[in-house]
């Protein structure tokens, strides 16, 4: 997938994370789109850094990272998930 593909991927996802923050009467909600996708970033980041203590790893791929950006948290959940049982 060429490199414009993912970043308007990426934008969508924003633009759609905004909308539904704006629906719900948030009072910054580019700020908060922004955040919740920082935070599922964040997470998958911080689950390979755990990953010595803990065992768990997550690859990190495309897929993995549009699953981080676009699900948040419980994206990230889903993942390692799927991993436990896949």
């Amino acid at each position: 997938m060429p490199l414009w593909g993912i970043g308007l991927m990426f934008f969508g996802a924003f633009l759609l994370f905004a909308f539904a923050h704006y629906i719900s009467k948030s009072r910054h909600p580019f700020k908060r789109s922004l955040l919740s996708m920082a935070i599922g970033i964040l997470t998958l980041i911080a689950v390979n850094l755990t990953g010595s203590f803990t065992g768990v790893y997550l690859p990190v791929s495309l897929v993995s990272v549009c699953c981080a950006a676009f699900g948040g948290v419980p994206g990230v959940t889903l993942m390692l998930g799927l991993n436990l049982f896949f």
